[in-house]
């Protein structure tokens, strides 16, 4: 057995071979004997299956696992060494590891002001939306083809073991490493729930009286009905590989998709560089190509820095809170109620249950410090079994499982409403020092007797024992809302610090769409209840908001950039409370999404490929390093190196040392889509007098559509705060487009 045989039977982590221009230059590359040679006849694109040979020997014969098509790179197996030596060839810039990403798991669109019956073009339904995912349940209502015809003449896509509609009109499945769990279904078909919810979200139908069981009763809508839907399928019961991500970038971006939605990321806070992050390459080559990429922040909240998609290209979605809520009550056994949240769809089967902390039933093998969280297997299912069990801290389900036959569980830190397996609760941490209290003082009563003759007295111990019921779930309002979810992935920007994001908010706390029926609703295996629709939360959720209001602006205009759909999405959006977050912009980006005015802006802040690279050049990349991201030859020259503070974004941010003294220009240039003739004036909103902040030009007299004007905005001064924000308004009396401003002390 030879080494890369022995590999392949140990896992072994795929790599993905980012080559410059490998289709177009592999003679030079099958004579270099020190490389990877790639050796195929003289039908260079009809040659499926290349031949690799390294250092003279040739390599197995699936060493090979995929080749991209949109850009220039491909999957093979290699063993570590192999892999640390290729990094050092000329030909191959880039080496990236498989990793495994995870999925970042309706009033909603109501609450965003943007009810069904608002103006639509013709458009919307030659508008498609590429989803990648954990795939689609095609026989959802949410996803029905009645009504509508075939698809666009500019569709190229197709369906892989799957039968698409009128309205799915491409599917297709990537798992390039060939490894299935038991649970998965090799095709595009969903069998965990995700990809439907996200997709129903962006382009599911008007489907009349969906729940959960009851809950959250009312019209399930994606934000752009009319548009079609491509699926591309690269989550599995395993997690999401890198490699199976970019496949799906690849085909989606060859198939002719017009936005891309990404509930995926990164499972844990990481910062990588632009050219090693699988994501910003994929959307970098969906932007050459016109297409925007809508991700979620991701679910590392609420501590600062936890944002790991940075990419400027990328429109990074955080989750905000709509004015519906999930409540649910508890009550104790002395008569006291404490109402929290949850998604539970139980109703108690008995007046009351026996009450216990998860602490004091460690399970064989698990000690106190353990069980108090209520982890699955932790707890002793002979204490437990029958009875409600107080937690610490909060669990999501599948890591409590059915909590070793516990007949309800109760968290003390209002994390999020979640569907359980079992009744459960979220309670505040305050309230869950009251019941732990109780907890305790009710374990044994104390009663003083004195014997008659008043010369002896006697305490007798007489045993209580606690209780404690777990309501159903009920709807009410969130008048507080929106809000930052506390999960949701804040800012500032690790990579680049001196560019916001996130970059917008939208609806991620209990979103009612569809859901595949035979995934577990609580995410637990051995779950009963079947349902077509699901509350979930998450930035997973908030993401196709962006999506299909991005998809809605695309339909109004059909030629703009994804730069200027992500600009109009921004500037349009609706200011948040600071009060409320206190971590503001880091938080919630420009604000909450407003899709109804982002059609009209009046400006756009517009930017393309060069933009892009004359930033990466700034920013200290190489011509090596470029090519990880661009595919191609771009190079750093001096005509091309720019400024992350001329990076024409619609958000301004500057990270700067307590106390220092600051003189930074910002330059910008914005493009008239409002009004012909008009005039904008620029307003800076209330900052601290210690900052002098100019625009210049103050004015903007445009005199044609399209025309193209450009200003400078200068920051001079200090502060003594962690954050300072205010925004700049360019307003002609009709259209408004504000940017935030952000100055902090990282």
């Amino acid at each position: 057995m030879d080494n890369q045989q022995s590999c392949i039977i140990f896992p072994l982590k795929l790599l993905f071979l980012y080559a410059t221009e490998i289709r177009h230059r592999i003679h030079s590359l099958h004579h270099t004997t020190d490389a990877l040679n790639v050796k195929q006849d003289s039908h260079v694109c009809a040659s499926p299956t290349p031949i690799f040979v390294y250092e003279n020997r040739k390599l197995a014969p699936d060493t090979l696992v995929h080749s991209y098509r949109s850009f220039n790179g491909f999957v093979v197996r290699l063993t570590k060494e192999e892999s640390e030596r290729m990094k050092g060839l000329d030909d191959v810039v880039s080496v990236i590891p498989n990793r495994v990403h995870s999925i970042q798991t309706s009033s909603s669109w109501g609450f965003l002001g943007f009810p069904e019956n608002v103006e639509r073009t013709k458009e919307e339904s030659n508008t498609i939306v590429g989803v990648l995912d954990t795939g689609i349940w095609p026989n959802s209502s949410s996803f029905s083809d009645e009504g509508f015809g075939p698809p666009p003449q500019k569709w190229k896509g197709t369906c892989l073991n799957f039968t698409c509609n009128n309205k799915i009109i491409g599917a297709k499945y990537f798992r390039l490493g060939g490894e299935f769990a038991q649970e998965d279904m090799i095709s595009p078909t969903d069998t965990i729930g995700h990809g439907s919810h996200c997709a129903s979200t962006a382009a599911g139908n008007h489907v009349s009286n969906a729940n959960l069981l009851g809950l959250g009763l009312g019209t399930a809508r994606g934000g752009v009905p009319s548009a079609r839907i491509a699926v591309y399928k690269v989550c599995w019961t395993n997690g999401c590989e890198a490699a199976d991500i970019l496949a799906g970038f690849d085909a989606a971006i060859m198939d002719g998709v017009d936005i891309i939605s990404l509930s995926v990321g990164y499972g844990e806070v990481i910062h990588v560089e632009y050219f090693k992050d699988v994501f910003a390459v994929g959307a970098f080559h969906a932007m050459k190509r016109g297409i925007l990429t809508s991700q979620a922040a991701g679910n590392s909240g609420p501590n600062l820095y936890t944002m790991p998609n940075l990419a400027p290209w990328i429109t990074s979605v955080a989750a905000s809170t709509i004015d519906r809520k999930f409540l649910t009550n508890l009550q104790l056994g002395d008569g006291r109620i404490f109402q929290g949240i949850s998604v539970n769809t139980f109703s108690p089967a008995q007046k009351s249950y026996p009450l216990i902390y998860g602490g004091d039933a460690p399970a064989a093998g698990f000690s106190s410090s353990t069980s108090r969280f209520c982890d699955e297997n932790s707890l002793d299912g002979a204490m437990v079994r029958g009875k409600i069990v107080l937690c610490d801290g909060f669990s999501s389900s599948p890591y409590v499982g059915f909590a070793s036959g516990a007949a309800g569980l109760i968290f003390t830190d209002q994390f999020v409403a979640e569907v359980f397996a079992l009744p459960a609760i979220s309670i505040t941490a305050s309230d869950g020092k009251s019941v732990f209290s109780y907890l305790k003082s009710t374990r044994y009563k104390t009663f003083l007797q004195s014997i008659k003759d008043h010369t002896l007295v006697m305490y007798n111990f007489v045993q209580f024992n606690p209780a404690a019921t777990i309501f159903k779930t009920h709807e009410g309002k969130d008048s507080s809302a929106p809000y930052i979810a506390p999960f949701s992935s804040r800012g500032p920007n690790k990579v680049t610090p001196n560019i916001l994001k996130p970059d917008i908010a939208a609806p991620g706390v209990d979103i009612l769409a569809a859901w595949s029926p035979i995934s577990p609703i609580s995410g637990v295996k051995g779950e009963t209840r079947v349902t077509n629709f699901k509350i979930a939360s998450g930035t997973s959720m908030a993401c196709p908001h962006v999506s299909a209001a991005a998809a809605y602006v695309k339909s109004f205009h059909p030629n703009w950039s994804p730069a200027a759909i992500k600009s109009t999405l921004m500037t349009t959006a609706t200011p948040m409370n600071p009060a409320l977050d206190v971590d503001a912009e880091f938080a919630y980006g420009a604000g909450q999404l407003n899709p109804l005015k982002a059609v009209n802006p009046g400006l756009v802040y517009d930017a393309g490929e060069y933009d892009y690279i004359s930033f990466l050049c700034a920013e200290g990349y190489g011509s090596r390093a470029l090519r990880r991201i661009t595919g191609d030859n771009s190079t750093c020259t001096s005509e091309n190196t720019g400024s992350v503070f001329n990076l024409n974004l619609p958000s301004f941010a500057l990270s700067t040392p307590r106390s220092s003294d600051n003189n930074v220009t910002f330059g910008r240039t914005v493009t008239n889509v409002g009004s012909a003739t008009s005039t904008y004036k620029a307003i800076i909103t209330a900052h601290p007098s210690s900052l002098n902040v100019q625009v210049l030009p103050s004015v903007l007299a445009f005199s044609s559509l399209g025309e193209r004007l450009s200003f400078t905005l200068k920051i001079e001064g200090s502060i003594n705060a962690d954050l300072v924000s205010f925004s700049l308004i360019w307003d002609d009396g009709t259209f408004k487009a504000r940017s935030p401003i952000v100055v902090y002390v990282p």
